[in-house]
C-alpha cells in the first residue's frame, strides 16, 4: 500500500535548509527583527544559529513559523 504524500510543508526540510532560505530572502537583520534572539542579532552565522535552535525548542518553533509565513 503506497503512502500518501505529506501535507506538512516542513516535511523533508532540514533546519539548515530552512535557515538558509530565510537568510537568503530576509537577511539576518530582518530575521532578528522578527525573532529577537542573539544568534540572529550579534555576529550571526548559520552554524551558531543551528546550535542554538537545535537545543532551544521555542526558538526553533518561531523560525519554522516564520518560514511557513514566508512561503504562504
Amino acid at each position: 500500500m503506497a503512502s500518501s504524500p505529506s501535507n506538512d510543508p516542513l516535511h523533508g526540510k532540514t533546519l539548515q535548509s530552512i535557515l538558509e532560505e530565510l537568510v537568503e530572502r530576509l537577511g539576518w537583520e530582518a530575521m532578528g527583527g522578527h525573532i529577537r534572539i542573539n544568534c540572529f542579532l550579534d555576529n550571526p552565522s548559520i552554524n551558531s544559529s543551528l546550535k542554538f535552535l537545535r537545543k532551544t525548542p521555542w526558538a526553533r518553533k518561531k523560525v519554522e513559523e516564520l518560514y511557513l509565513r514566508m512561503i504562504a
